[in-house]
């Protein structure tokens, strides 16, 4: 019981050791996201809507590999191996990136280099990603009220590294040098390395459960054998009709609905997976409702994370075009923007804790279907701030960096409000069999929600920078401007020049609408958040009793 004898901040000393690991593996991911966008503009010189899809579908895929690694630990490996195996892969991934900018002026083959190491990184991800998460929950007994705070202080961990590796992978690769890129990719590599070494050298003495048997050393399916009612876990016929029903949705999406593979992939896991967990004829009732209502919260999630995701992409576009980022006579680095969500959960995770624990107390916390409702419309808010901050501004003037400032800690608070709690409601409405598969089905959501960011990105309307490529080319503003809305017709050599520069020719539509100026862009997502918070506030009631008394 060694691992349980002492506590530090109140809790389980593993908690500390995960809190690094996931601190240092969020450095590696972190800190090559600040930059992967950067890197793909700049460096490999694609246009921003090619960019886009690609983070879109890279993020996409990252959050969609945690089901076979949860499947894998729940069935086979253990949380315990299938971390370290995706520390490794990872790793390799952050050095074949530091391969692919080494040789960036090879255009062809640095964007090989760049596939292989996002296959490598996404690989690894799905492996580490559900397992740190679900062994956390292990920790405490049935009960336990200290859940959702330790979560909150694990999410500290989080975004401690994501704070960090944005200011250091941003100083090495964003210099406005593209051969610079390549050292921000190896300081994200030796991150990951330094996170799986600490993880495999202390978890047997930390990671234990409140009486002291370890964690993760076993399949949580043999776990189970005596914490669930029901026994086993994913059968024959399920993996047959969740393999069935992901071909025939691949296939109606990718052919019918005209889908991209990668979306449709991703789309049709989703379905798939939530279909073959909860026809599992091992389930009881209290358990399919419990299943139920995480599917719900996770449905809910990707309007969240879909608007939140913005930061990798659209908002560093606008941080690096549209923002004064000027102080003291010094130019701040886009990049480093993203350093700003993190900081401020790494100082207000704290309080939120500590008011979540104050209110278990007086019996007067809300359950966490509410909290997450309340944190997709605190999201809402900070569109909202920075829509006031764009409307009416002229192309190429700069506003001010408050605005951009202002959207991340708002967008801080509504993801403390979400995040974390999600993570805890997983771990406490998950049969123990299937505990590391519901977290892979819990960040499917992400998976959705990512692809769908990259997606939305791509809606970023044309700014100065395309103004000024157009200008430079022989094409005045009046005249790009109503090609982009079409009442211009564009000659043939306009068009070939568009090709070659991947200039953009016309506004982005969504339903119908062209989006022509950044307050509009901003806008929808008000619109897609806010609803569907006040919609998962309505049906929060409801489904609190089909928690059967977990939350």
């Amino acid at each position: 019981m060694e691992g349980q004898k002492h506590e530090i901040w109140g809790h389980p000393r593993g908690l500390a050791l995960l809190f690094f690991t996931e601190m240092w593996e969020r450095f590696s991911y972190y800190g090559m996201r600040a930059i992967f966008s950067l890197y793909m503009i700049n460096a490999l010189l694609f246009s921003k809507a090619k960019a886009s899809e690609i983070y879109g579908s890279y993020t996409g895929l990252v959050y969609l590999t945690p089901l076979i690694g949860g499947y894998v630990a729940d069935r086979y490996w253990g949380n315990r191996k299938s971390i370290v195996t995706g520390g490794l892969l990872m790793a390799l991934g952050q050095f074949l990136m530091f391969g692919s900018g080494l040789m960036y002026e090879n255009v062809g083959l640095a964007t090989s280099l760049m596939w292989g190491g996002l296959i490598f990184l996404i690989l690894g991800n799905g492996f580490f990603k559900p397992n740190i998460s679900s062994m956390i929950g292990q920790m405490y007994s049935e009960g336990d009220k200290r859940r959702d705070a330790a979560y909150t202080i694990f999410y500290m961990g989080i975004n401690l590294g994501a704070f960090i590796a944005p200011l250091v992978c941003g100083f090495l690769g964003d210099t406005g040098r593209p051969q610079d890129f390549k050292w921000g990719f190896l300081a994200a590599g030796i991150g990951m390395i330094l996170g799986t070494i600490l993880f495999q050298t202390q978890k047997d003495k930390y990671v234990v459960t409140p009486d002291g048997r370890p964690i993760g050393a076993e399949p949580n399916q043999a776990v189970s054998s005596t914490a669930d009612a029901g026994s086993g876990g994913l059968g024959t016929n399920q993996l047959l009709i969740g393999l069935g029903l992901l071909i025939l949705s691949f296939a109606g999406l990718w052919k019918g609905l005209g889908f991209d593979v990668i979306g449709a992939l991703i789309y049709a896991s989703t379905i798939a997976m939530c279909v073959m967990i909860i026809t599992d004829s091992s389930l009881t009732k209290v358990e399919r409702d419990r299943i139920i209502v995480i599917y719900v919260s996770a449905f809910f999630v990707i309007f969240f994370w879909a608007a939140f995701e913005q930061a990798g992409a659209s908002l560093t576009f606008f941080a690096q075009e549209q923002t004064n980022r000027n102080l003291l006579g010094a130019t701040i680095p886009a990049s480093y923007f993203q350093s700003v969500n993190a900081v401020s959960v790494v100082l207000l995770a704290p309080i939120t804790a500590a008011i979540w624990v104050a209110l278990a107390k007086r019996n007067s916390e809300p359950n966490s279907l509410v909290k997450q409702s309340l944190g997709l419309m605190i999201l809402a808010l900070g569109y909202v701030v920075i829509a006031i901050g764009v409307k009416g501004v002229g192309m190429g003037v700069k506003v001010s960096m408050f605005w951009l400032l202002a959207l991340y800690v708002i967008h801080t608070i509504g993801e403390l409000c979400l995040s974390p709690i999600g993570l805890s409601l997983v771990s406490k409405l998950s049969p123990m069999r299937f505990v590391s598969l519901l977290f892979g089905v819990w960040f499917l959501a992400n998976s959705v929600a990512n692809k769908a960011a990259g997606q939305l990105s791509s809606l970023y309307p044309p700014s100065g920078a395309e103004y000024a490529l157009a200008m430079e080319n022989g094409i005045d503003n009046d005249t790009y401007r109503g090609l982009l809305e079409g009442s211009v017709q564009a000659t043939p050599e306009q068009v070939a020049m568009a090709k070659e520069k991947q200039l953009p020719m016309q506004y982005p539509v969504f339903m119908g609408s062209q989006v022509k100026d950044l307050y509009q862009f901003f806008m929808l997502f008000v619109a897609m958040s806010g609803v569907a918070g006040l919609i998962l506030f309505g049906l929060s009631f409801p489904l609190k009793k089909m928690m059967h008394g977990a939350d």
